[in-house]
């Protein structure tokens, strides 16, 4: 199963032509086109006093008249042939400008792409983004467009037969509808089965509703029948199995996700709280919003943020119910998905895992990796996009709205800071003069300065939400420059400084639910051992050592682990897990938790195989204290410690001028002080000073 386009995107040249881009420009011709732009590489200027600039997208939009296909069709589609939508991609090119592209090779005979131009997941969005911007602004130009993309949303809708509410993804230039694209994603057909594209489209649905209810009641039914016709085709397949589970490695986990995909089903549930918010006598999509919800969050911790954040995930709610050893930032919003159903179904139990995950694994991004694209279980695709950088956004947001914590919107203007240069890059990655929101920073980090309808699109999202947060805008491009970060960190264990081990090296590094960091791992049999050597932390504090080991199934291989300045061991390992189930194959790679920090003194942890092969991919040194330090223009200052301790932790923070808050576990106000303080942090609590 492909999860996501954003996993992987094919690109292909184009044929040339050449439209002028201006702020607010209109529609333009089907055919791939090179935009003139300002500037495609955002510059460090002063930001206008309002973010969000749409006109990068509204150069993106285009019209095709599609040809008439059976079972599909749109709101007067009669008196109104010409559907609108975003191009899927637009490339950097020399001169300032940017080429329309569409996905997979080209034909240049037909002009139809082995993917297409347009495609649904995008088309959903980019309405999303122009329904919020009509919302927040009153615009008449965004209601006409999120209008238009919402008619074309629906004309991807399979209207009849077994399909019926399924979505086909992918569109040519000319309108052709392509269910089976080059290179294949599934569900093949498109609209053969539930899929991330339906859970965009029922998002867009919800949005719409109920923000054309009032205004334009008759498009507002027809926005409702499609997406009851949306929640029928959960009925039949997805929703079929609520109430059901399945087994990962051992693992209790929902059969009832979309695509088994807690970060699907949460951009569904997006679309049916704002739906069921306005329209709460519709019993069947309130049953979908509940069992979505129910799903989603049996993939999160019900424990408390302290508690939550001693082990993997470090109190993260999972995406995938296939791998218990992967998270990727994109598609994450299943924090702001929970926060959302909780306020609409009143029910605060969905609550908890969006608080835990906010302030226990939010704050580990932020002190070490930024929302990167992958951990596997080690951060090994840090990749940084919007789409991730906006998901983990928004999920703080929502979760500061519904559980009223200030310290959780804090935590929300930190990671908005991605945008501004909180990056891998240290760049700017949105342009408020252009709209340009660029298509990602690599590890090295090196800026794709690509702009296409995704990254427009979550760049767009994230504008609009700090427009509507204004403490939280002025805290993110405060929080511009990264000046130092002490946390989670990779010891890779093929790096042994000592080993009677052996390091193998697979042939794949990957496969299918987990990822060796380095690529090898370093066996050891019974007696034999290993010397790593761990970096300290800043503060010369004591820290986490998770030895993340290929656990299999069946066995327990023991392992004993001591710290080189502790007479008694940190602990002991006993790597086992339960049946496969439906993970792709048998045994985990996992993070195992000792019972012992190190200690601040010790430079190195040791470890003997006591029975089996013990095989280690890493180890992650987790400070108790974890810390980033920010500055921005002028002398301002941000910085941000929390606390991955059951116990209260003393740490030193602020500066001369600075505001100190102190936060519980659970986002609620402790303290507030000035100045550089030293402060008592609560176990898993944080603390933000501002300057």
């Amino acid at each position: 199963m492909t999860a996501s386009r954003t996993t992987f995107r094919i690109r292909a040249l184009a044929a040339i032509g050449t439209v002028a881009l201006a702020a607010g420009a209109g529609l333009t011709s089907a055919s791939p086109a090179i935009a003139s732009a300002p500037d495609p590489r955002p510059a460090a200027s002063t930001p206008t006093a309002r973010l969000t600039n749409l006109a990068h997208l509204d150069y993106l939009l285009d019209e095709t008249t599609p040809p008439a296909t059976a079972g599909h069709t749109t709101y007067a589609l009669d008196s109104q042939p010409t559907l609108t939508m975003p191009w899927v991609y637009a490339d950097a090119r020399p001169g300032n400008t940017f080429e329309r592209v569409g996905g997979g090779p080209l034909d240049p005979a037909t002009g139809h792409w082995g993917q297409g131009s347009y495609d649904s997941d995008d088309v959903s969005r980019a309405a999303v983004v122009y329904l919020r911007d009509w919302k927040q602004t009153g615009s008449t130009s965004s209601r006409e467009k999120a209008y238009e993309l919402l008619r074309s949303t629906a004309y991807f809708q399979t209207t009849s037969g077994p399909d019926a509410g399924n979505v086909v993804l992918w569109m040519q230039p000319d309108g052709t509808l392509n269910p089976s694209p080059v290179p294949v994603e599934l569900p093949n057909p498109s609209d053969s089965g539930n899929s991330y594209w339906l859970a965009r489209t029922l998002w867009a649905y919800g949005e719409g509703y109920a923000a054309f209810k009032s205004t334009d009641p008759a498009f507002a039914s027809f926005l409702q029948d499609r997406l009851q016709l949306g929640v029928r085709a959960l009925e039949r397949s997805t929703l079929a199995s609520y109430g059901k589970y399945g087994v990962a490695d051992g693992a209790r986990v929902p059969s009832w996700l979309i695509v088994g995909s807690a970060g699907a089903s949460a951009e569904a549930v997006l679309g049916l709280a704002a739906y069921s918010k306005a329209a709460p006598h519709d019993r069947p999509a309130r049953l979908a919003l509940s069992e979505l919800s129910e799903g989603i969050a049996a993939m999160g911790s019900s424990r408390s943020a302290a508690v939550a954040v001693q082990k993997w995930p470090y109190g993260a709610i999972l995406p995938e119910t296939k791998s218990r050893s992967q998270f990727h930032s994109w598609a994450s919003q299943m924090p702001a998905a929970l926060a959302e159903a909780s306020v609409v179904l009143k029910e605060p139990s969905l609550l908890q895992p969006a608080v835990t995950d906010s302030v226990a694994f939010s704050s580990t991004l932020l002190t070490s990796t930024g929302p990167i694209n992958g951990f596997s279980p080690a951060p090994t695709d840090t990749t940084q996009i919007a789409y991730g950088a906006d998901s983990r956004l928004q999920s703080l947001l929502a979760t500061a709205d519904a559980a009223h914590s200030p310290g959780i919107e804090q935590l929300a203007g930190l990671m908005a800071s991605w945008y501004f240069g909180n990056n891998t890059s240290g760049k700017p990655t949105y342009d408020p003069a252009t709209g340009v929101t660029f298509d990602g920073v690599q590890p090295t980090g090196s800026v794709n300065t690509g702009s296409g309808a995704e990254s427009t699109i979550h760049g767009l999202l994230s504008m609009i939400a700090l427009d509507a947060h204004p403490r939280v805008s002025a805290l993110a491009q405060s929080a511009s420059t990264i000046v130092s970060r002490d946390g989670l960190s990779v010891v890779e264990a093929e790096k042994a400084t000592a080993t009677t081990g052996t390091v193998v090296t697979p042939t794949s590094a990957s496969n299918g639910e987990s990822q060796l960091s380095g690529g090898s791992e370093l066996a050891l049999d019974r007696g034999e051992t290993a010397t790593f050597a761990v970096p300290a932390a800043a503060s010369g504090g004591a820290r986490h050592i998770d030895p993340v080991i290929a656990a299999p199934t069946g066995s327990a291989p023991v392992a004993l682990w001591t710290g080189s300045t502790q007479r008694t061991p940190l602990g002991v390992t006993r790597a086992m897990v339960g049946a496969q189930g439906v993970t792709p194959v048998p045994g985990a790679l996992l993070p195992a938790s000792l019972l012992l920090p190190l200690r601040g003194s010790a430079t190195s942890v040791s470890v003997r195989a006591l029975s089996g092969t013990t095989t280690v991919d890493a180890l992650l040194v987790r400070p108790l204290v974890s810390r980033v330090v920010l500055s921005g223009a002028g002398d301002a200052r941000s910085e941000l410690v929390q606390s991955t301790s059951l116990l209260p932790q003393r740490a030193t923070i602020g500066s001369r001028g600075s505001t100190v808050r102190t936060y519980d576990d659970k986002g609620r106000l402790k303290q507030t002080l000035t100045g550089e303080r030293s402060i008592l942090l609560p176990a898993g609590g944080f603390a933000v000073a501002t300057r």
